[in-house]
């Protein structure tokens, strides 16, 4: 995008240049109406070119601005959510450094991925004299 933007851009610029000699050097002028035919074909095809060219010009920059537009919009719901585990981790931090240190930790178990649970054997848990835990 940013090269076709450019192009536009230089285009535009070498039109001005040339339509500047044109209308303020007569001899320029003179052998331009010399291969355009007459000085009407000459005028209007530089209007018509201008058309052209200011109509490519807005084409580029409204498309640039849009793509700048959405761009900006995406960084910026990135800014958000890393901000937003930023926060959750400070207040994640600022509950466990409030909490005593022999204080068991409260909250969602979580068993990771690819967990099987072991098969029980019918026979419930017991002590060291074979005495069931209750």
């Amino acid at each position: 995008m940013l090269a076709l933007k450019r192009l536009v851009t230089i285009l535009v610029m070498v039109f001005l240049l040339l339509a500047l000699l044109v209308l303020l050097l007569p001899s320029v002028r003179a052998s331009f109406v010399g291969m355009a035919g007459t000085a009407e074909a000459l005028y209007f095809a530089l209007l018509i070119a201008a058309v052209v060219l200011l109509g490519l010009q807005l084409i580029t920059e409204n498309l640039d601005s849009t793509l700048l537009r959405r761009e900006v919009a995406v960084r910026e719901a990135k800014i958000n959510e890393l901000k937003a585990r930023l926060y959750d981790h400070q207040m994640e931090q600022r509950t466990s450094a409030d909490r005593p240190l022999g204080a068991p930790r409260t909250g969602t178990t979580t068993l990771p991925d690819g967990y099987i649970a072991p098969a029980s054997s019918g026979v419930p848990p017991s002590d060291a004299a074979n005495q069931p835990l209750a």
